[in-house]
């Protein structure tokens, strides 16, 4: 007769004997989980160059509101005893042919400059995020005829429109602000509209809206609470690249004398001064205008690209 065994059995957990093998999916789990935007202003600020390019914009833009209170100047006000004077403790950045303090003058050139192309951008996202969307969403023929009126819109030359709109409304006093950002917004909204209507039709096919209309969502719900938050991105990249377009326009319309007018203080009007003491050895009248336009360029430009690589999927781990 064989002897029972009386060895005291307990019950044992087999995955201890398992082999120690990496849990994608609980270490998925328990990792902290980043919002969409939270990761892409994340990604952001890891791009240096973009960073840089906000920083600027922000010094800029602390510099045009806070600038001519410190050295306590006002942009028209004219002293015959100071002409073209050279930069120093006194005046920053010299003084111009009537005894201006240019860099009062130069502060509020950027606040201008600022100004108009943030209006400017500001209508083109309303024109071209309604125009785009509409296009989208509605039928083929409708769609097709709304492109082709944005196609022939955006064939005439857009300086050149430019330049008609702002001599047709402009006074004797020059081109209101009103004026350029108008002139500015006439084309300026169809390159917007295209890439909207592009990802409207990428969208609308998706699971969420089928769901939505289901449910009897119209159209109009459906690319308000669906589509264009979703395109919230690559509207936010173009955004930053229309605004130094449109202060490129203006410095441009400024210094061929169609833009403000003086003693309206603009980075092109302050160009086009300096250029003509130029040739007398002063140089810094169209020095200082000049370094600030091409820094708000570059700065808009390189956070442009910033945010096109933090939006990019392909780019997303």
């Amino acid at each position: 007769m064989m002897q029972k065994d009386n060895f005291n059995r307990t019950a044992v957990d087999p995955s201890l004997f398992a082999p120690a093998v990496k849990d994608e999916n609980r270490e998925r789990i328990t990792r902290p989980v980043i919002g969409y935007w939270a990761d892409v202003f994340r990604r952001l600020r890891q791009n240096k160059l973009a960073m840089v390019g906000l920083i600027t914009i922000l010094l800029l833009l602390i510099l045009a509101f806070v600038g001519p209170a410190i050295v306590g100047y006002d942009y028209a006000s004219q002293d015959y005893t100071k002409i073209n004077m050279a930069p120093s403790a006194e005046n920053l950045f010299g003084t111009d042919e009537l005894g201006r303090d240019l860099f009062t003058r130069v502060c509020y050139g950027i606040r201008y400059s600022l100004l108009i192309g943030i209006l400017a951008a500001a209508m083109d996202f309303v024109v071209g995020v309604t125009y785009g969307g509409i296009a989208g969403m509605a039928s083929a023929r409708v769609d097709n005829i709304m492109m082709r009126i944005a196609e022939v819109v955006y064939a005439i030359p857009y300086l050149l429109i430019v330049i008609l709109i702002s001599v047709m409304f402009s006074s004797e006093q020059g081109a209101s602000l009103f004026t350029l950002v108008l002139a500015m917004s006439i084309t300026g909204w169809v390159p917007m509209a295209i890439m909207v209507r592009g990802q409207v039709l990428q969208l609308r096919e998706n699971e969420y809206v089928t769901a939505s209309r289901s449910l009897g969502a119209d159209n109009g719900y459906i690319l308000k609470n669906h589509i264009i938050p979703n395109t919230l991105g690559p509207i936010l990249v173009n955004i930053t690249l229309t605004v130094p377009r449109a202060i490129f326009s203006e410095a441009t319309l400024s210094f061929m004398s169609l833009g403000l007018q003086p003693p309206q203080p603009s980075l092109g009007v302050l160009s086009n001064d300096g250029l003509g003491v130029m040739g007398i050895g002063l140089f810094y009248q169209i020095f200082f205008p000049a370094l600030m336009i091409s820094l708000i360029m570059f700065s808009f430009n390189v956070l442009g690209d910033g945010l096109r690589d933090a939006l990019d999927p392909r780019l997303r781990k």
